[in-house]
């Protein structure tokens, strides 16, 4: 349950705010004049949070792409192409 706080704890009361997003891994709503201001978060649930956001933009991207084309490929095409893709990426790295 994420914590709804004044703006002016994030001056006074930093260490336990940082303290409280870091081990509940909750995030801590501040206020300013009684509405929400701003949101407090550590810096892993915040790359979390973009992390999935990046694949929900990718799931649509492939979603749209999947209906605006007829083109399937079977699984053993999808897989060998990554295997491809996958071995040309080790010869350039090993250059």
């Amino acid at each position: 349950m994420s914590q709804i706080r004044p703006v002016s704890d994030l001056r006074n009361n930093f260490a336990d705010i940082s303290r409280t997003v870091h081990e509940t891994k909750e995030h801590v709503i501040l206020t300013k004049n009684g509405y929400g201001d701003m949101v407090v978060v550590s810096y892993e649930e915040y790359q979390r949070i973009q992390h999935e956001l990046s694949v929900v933009a990718q799931l649509r991207e492939a979603e749209w792409e999947a209906r605006s084309t007829a083109t399937r490929y079977t699984h053993s095409e999808v897989m060998e192409n990554l295997r491809t893709r996958i071995q040309k990426s080790a010869v350039k790295e090993n250059v």
